[in-house]
């Protein structure tokens, strides 16, 4: 079979579940990943004769995305600020938005305020895949990471992850909601903690609500801001002077969690838009 007919026949075997601009960057993905074959490469050879066993690899990959999968589960891998990150159905999927919250942090490591320490030290709770923290130190040297995170496969996924990227991370397991403190002063503090209310599921799509792990992503209507009300609690304690706190928030609860962290005395509190306008990342000051 060739590349055109095969694309004609993936196409068609999923255009009743996705748009086709999303089976075509799918196909593509597959395509480089099975075959090593770019876009461009792709397009220019229409007749390439695609061998049986490769074929067979990139129909698992069209059963599965008949059944909603991410494709990036389907991979095993993705990319997050230029690096490669194993992903699994233990991790959650790193996003767009969640750069924009990393380059804010690089931004305010670069400042002189923090330059006055040699060494930064940073916590990530709930690192997931370690897309943040492993970010932050191959862009940024100077900095001693921490990750926690409660799940232990999650964990053991981001230190492949470090170990990938060659960078040292201390991870921990850790339940942040029954932790009473941390291991040391911080400079910073991150967290992209569950957010979604149960309520906005019928929101979500079904590759991410029928496989992304559900520990990481959803809370209780009643009690939405859970995780942020806790770590603002233990960084009350846990930040240095002039320490920051950044979170990832719910796009519906901005000037909720701004009046929570004003409530717990942070100043400074910057509440920002992500890339689709969206509010989406907050950033306090002890």
């Amino acid at each position: 079979m060739t590349l055109k007919e095969y694309r004609s026949f993936f196409t068609e075997s999923l255009l009743t579940i996705y748009p086709k601009t999303e089976i075509e960057t799918f196909l593509y993905l597959l395509i480089e990943e099975y075959l090593g074959l770019n876009r461009i490469e792709f397009a220019i050879q229409p007749n390439y004769e695609i061998k049986e066993e490769k074929i067979q690899l990139l129909n698992k990959g069209l059963e599965r995305l008949k059944k909603e999968e991410p494709i990036q589960y389907i991979m095993g891998h993705t990319e997050f600020f230029g690096y490669s990150f194993i992903v699994n159905k233990n991790t959650l999927i790193p996003r767009p938005e969640t750069e924009e919250l990393v380059a804010w942090v690089l931004n305010e490591i670069e400042k002189p305020t923090l330059h006055q320490r040699k060494i930064n030290y940073i916590l990530d709770i709930g690192t997931g895949s370690g897309c943040i923290p492993i970010s932050i130190a191959k862009e940024n040297k100077n900095t001693n990471l921490t990750a926690i995170d409660i799940s232990e496969e999650a964990l053991k996924t981001a230190q492949k992850n470090a170990k990938k990227n060659k960078v040292t991370i201390q991870f921990t397991k850790a339940n942040i909601l029954t932790e009473a403190k941390l291991d040391k002063q911080y400079d910073i503090i991150i967290s992209n903690p569950p957010y979604v209310r149960n309520l906005e599921k019928k929101e979500i799509k079904n590759n991410v609500l029928l496989n992304e792990p559900h520990l990481a992503l959803f809370v209780e209507n009643k009690n939405p801001l859970i995780f942020y009300d806790k770590i603002a609690d233990l960084a009350k304690q846990y930040l240095t002077k002039k320490g920051k706190l950044f979170f990832e928030i719910n796009q519906y609860l901005g000037e909720e969690t701004k009046q929570l962290l004003i409530r717990k005395g942070f100043n400074n509190i910057e509440l920002r838009k992500d890339i689709f306008k969206n509010d989406r990342m907050i950033k306090a000051t002890l």
